[in-house]
Order: C-alpha cells, then structure tokens, then sequence
C-alpha cells in the first residue's frame, strides 16, 4: 500500500517571477484542505541545506495573492550539489546533497514541492534519483519550458516591458533617435518577440535567430528615408550577431553566466551605419518585478492548486504543465529534455515580418 502523504516542503528556486506567491497561496490552502502539513524552504535550495525551514499555514499567505516576488525568497546560486564554500585558497563547491535528503527525512517530509525553471526540475531528477519523491510547477518568465505552452510570469514580464516600448516612442520621436532597448530572457527570445510586436517596435533581434547588422542598419536608413527618422529597436539579452557570440558580464564560480551588454554592443555596430543619435536603455529586473497580470494571478493559482493534488495523490516525479487551456502532469524527467525556443518561421515570427519588423535576418 502507498504511503499516506502528509508532510510537504514547498520552495521556489530560481529567479523571481510574477505569480510565485498566488502559487504558494494555492498551494497552501488547496494543501490544508486536503490534510497536508506544509512547510516552506527559504530562499529556495538554500533553505535546507542551511536549515531555515517554517511552517505554512492559511494565515501565512493570506493577502498575498497581488504580491510580486516571494514570501519564501529565491536563489539562483544555490545548488546543494555545487555548494560555494569560502576557504583561505579562494571558493571552492562542496556536494551538500546528503545533508539535503538528511534533513528532510528528519522533519518527515513526504514529498518536495519545487516551484522553478529548468535548473531547479534538474536539481529535482538529481534529488529523485536520491529517493526524494518531488512535484514540480514550471516557473519562469522566459517561457523557455518545452513541455508547457506558457509558465507564469511570462505575461507580466511582457506587459512591463510594453509599457517600456510605449514610453521610449514618445521621448524617440521627439529627438528623432534610436531607442535599443534591452530584454531579459537568456536564451529565449519570448518576451523580446511578444514584447516588441505588442509595442511595434521597428526590429527585434532574439537569440533563435543571430542577426545581420546591414539589415538592421538599412531599417533604420529605409524609416529615415521616408520620413520616420527615428526607430525602436528592441533586443533579447541573450541575441548575437552573425559570426559573434552571445554577450556575458559576469562568470561566478556554481552560477550560471550573467548576461548582459547585447544593447551597447548593438549601438557600438549601429554607430557607424547609420546617421542617428543612439540611446540604450536597459530594462533589467523591472521586467520581473511589481504586481503579477491577472492571467498570472490565475495561471499560478491553478499550478499551486494541482501540485497540492499531486503531493496528496502520492503522484511524484511529476510536473504539472498547462497545454491549450486544460492542465495535466508530465514526467518531471521531461522539463529538461529541451529548451522551448522562438521558432525563426514560426507563427511570430511571421507575424512580425508581415506587419514590417525586422529581425534581422
């Protein structure tokens, strides 16, 4: 007979992103409607490797629901597997994975409820190939999760970054400039693309598709030509031109690299092509800040509900994934098997090409 679930340990890994409260809020009051106790590891990984566990209750996330961020707090820097120490050589990792499982089996914990991205659903397979049975819910604002059709913070994420275009038109058109605007998303070109073609930007240059500088250059020349003599072009952090490489501004010992710099490397191309003043503004983490959209809100309420349903079923080594409008649970194996990106053909991007965007290639 399969043991009764009773005890749960819920963290979110990774980065922020708009709706991981609504998921713990959900996942808490769904969890405690169905007998669960729940706790919560602080600062995802980091809370059980350092033993900074609490106990979640109803009253715990109450008025959470419209809070951007997380009542738990995130990392992106702690993987019990390649741990950081200080020593008197420097840094160096340590496997702190043992202690990990050790510290769950002391506080009788049934199941370990992730909520992250793709590095958080592998830290998950590595734990489960340990004996921790593990649910997942797919959170990131890049949308870069193949076996899901959209993750939440994607469409704040978009939205902020909207408003960031609509505002750059009016202060561009003013002084007849260009406007680069730099996006989040590493290796995904979703919120760039979505983004820039709700905001009608002039070009958007993604990661899926390295871009040709002429081209760019001759869309600015081609607007100025016909009386538009100023352009938006937005670009995805992790885009790079032809024959170039993908800009990094930061390498740390357990991290993954900090991108950064596609913006001004992009001006540095454009300044001797085209006849223009060039401003670069960086969006950054106001991207994944503020207020969770509605659609998030839901969307992550919806996620917390069915990984509590997962824990109390006993269903592990699952993750729950939303396709067309209907949720279900996947192998958690499958959230690492590939990264979902921007088809160069696809629909949106044919879009974009049909109403004059170009993307560089």
């Amino acid at each position: 007979m399969a043991k009764t679930v009773r005890r749960v340990c819920i963290l979110t890994g990774g980065g922020d992103a708009p709706g991981l409260n609504p998921v713990i809020r959900a996942f808490v009051k769904q969890g405690e409607a169905l007998g669960l106790e729940i706790f919560g590891a602080e600062d995802g990984f980091a809370g059980l490797v350092e033993n900074r566990i609490r106990r979640l209750t109803s009253t715990e996330v109450r008025g959470i629901l419209p809070r951007g961020g997380s009542i738990l707090g995130c990392s992106n820097r702690a993987d019990p597997f390649q741990w950081v120490v200080g020593t008197p050589d420097g840094p160096r990792t340590e496997d702190r994975s043992a202690q990990v499982v050790e510290r769950l089996r002391e506080l009788a914990i049934d199941v370990l409820a992730l909520v992250g991205g793709d590095g958080t659903m592998a830290l998950g397979l590595r734990f489960a190939e340990l004996g921790v049975p593990v649910v997942g819910v797919p959170k990131t604002i890049d949308n870069d999760l193949d076996t899901t059709d959209f993750t939440f913070g994607l469409d704040t994420a978009v939205g902020n970054a909207t408003w960031a275009i609509d505002n750059l038109h009016t202060t561009a058109e003013a002084h007849d400039r260009v406007m680069i605007l730099e996006l989040m998303g590493r290796h995904a070109g979703w919120i760039s693309l979505c983004a820039g073609i709700a905001g009608g930007a002039d070009v958007i240059l993604v990661p899926e598709i390295p871009y040709d500088i002429e081209r760019v250059a001759a869309k600015i020349r081609a607007r100025s030509e016909a009386g538009t003599p100023f352009s938006i072009v937005v670009v995805g952090e992790g885009a790079f031109p032809q024959g170039g490489e993908i800009s990094t501004v930061e390498r740390k010992l357990g991290r993954a690299p900090r991108l950064g710099g596609a913006g001004e490397r992009l001006h540095a191309l454009l300044a001797d092509r085209v006849d223009h003043d060039i401003r670069v503004t960086v969006l950054g983490h106001l991207q994944r800040g503020g207020t969770p959209s509605a659609f998030d809100r839901l969307l992550g309420t919806r996620f917390g509900v069915r990984a509590a349903q997962l824990c109390a079923e006993g269903r592990t080594g699952r993750l729950v994934v939303l396709r067309g409008t209907t949720l279900r649970s996947v192998p958690l194996a499958e959230a690492c098997a590939n990264p979902k990106l921007v088809p160069a053909d696809g629909e949106l991007a044919t879009a974009a090409r049909a109403v004059g965007i170009e993307l560089g290639a």
